[in-house]
């Protein structure tokens, strides 16, 4: 058993981006207020966030009704009563928020405002209305609409590998797709075409419950220890939804409020802090993989 703990003295990555817990979290909590409702009076308030907004967006919002909301990868898609799935990809800093009816008002002010508010609509579900906007404030999010029935062949879902918590997933499948692979398990664990959603955080913490050095080739990765790799995988993000993600420097969910998962992690920030699995003596070391940081403890995680 590990012990948990409140971090002392961890400073946020101001680079962290939004991981599948923190999109599925705002997902969950626009699903009882946007499920349904029809759009009115949409207004952007600048011409691009990363990309151009598309072609004509208010207009074709405009009247729509949301059917419902999904989640794939970290991308959040709404398929509309158009045709059009609506989809928006929350970069760094990107948070929709919910104002009014039924959620009611924010317990805390939301991080962001003001100027860096770049979209609103009215949200009607019977006649409650809903104020939801979208504030970015380093605007490195994107929206699009895409024809329904062709989401799954556009280029930015073509190509993503099955769910982590989905049912394609297993330690069968990254058998299958590491079969042969020399690069290291921490950067194959982040390709999307291996598997969709994963990002630095949770990779790093799932290895670590694993026992496996994020140095190993993945090829090398025995079929047992995949097994409970894929088992962990579906754990830790389950955790961290179940804690509401984890909040960093920007992540704030659709109330406004924070996700506590970041005072759960046994590895991700703790360098130079003690392991914390129970009769370790190791330390939590830190090396750069892939431009990103990767936390792990020497003693529990072997090649």
């Amino acid at each position: 058993m590990k012990a948990r703990f409140t971090l002392a003295g961890w400073r946020p990555n101001s680079c962290h981006m939004p991981e599948l817990p923190e999109v599925e979290t705002v997902r969950r909590g626009l699903t009882p207020v946007a499920e349904g409702a029809r759009l009115s009076r949409v207004l952007i308030r600048r011409p691009d966030l990363r990309f151009p907004f598309p072609e004509r967006f208010t207009e074709r919002l405009e009247g729509a009704t949301v059917l419902r909301i999904d989640r794939r990868a970290k991308y959040l898609l709404m398929p509309l009563s158009t045709g059009e799935t609506w989809i928006t990809h929350l970069g760094m800093t990107g948070r929709f928020t919910l104002d009014g009816d039924p959620l009611g008002r924010f317990e805390d002010a939301p991080p962001v405002t003001g100027k860096h508010e770049h979209f609103v609509a009215c949200a009607d579900i019977n006649g409650q209305l809903t104020r939801l906007a979208y504030a970015d404030a380093r605007r490195f999010g994107f929206m699009g609409l895409i024809p329904t029935g062709q989401v799954d062949d556009h280029p930015w879902f073509k190509q993503l590998g099955p769910e982590p918590l989905g049912n394609h997933f297993s330690g069968a499948h990254l058998a299958e797709a590491f079969k042969g692979r020399k690069q290291n398990i921490k950067v194959s664990l982040l390709d999307q075409s291996i598997v969709s959603g994963l990002g630095n955080i949770y990779v790093c913490e799932a290895l670590y419950r694993s026992g496996i050095h994020p140095e190993v080739p993945a090829g090398k990765v025995s079929a047992q220890r995949l097994e409970r790799l894929a088992a962990e995988v579906r754990r830790v993000l389950e955790d961290a939804i179940l804690a509401g993600g984890s909040t960093l420097k920007d992540f704030a969910n659709v109330e406004g409020g924070q996700g506590y998962f970041q005072h759960s992690f046994d590895v991700y920030g703790r360098e130079n802090q003690p392991c914390r699995t129970t009769n370790c003596t190791g330390t939590i070391a830190r090396i750069v993989q892939g431009g990103r940081s990767t936390f792990f403890c020497p003693t529990c995680q072997k090649t």
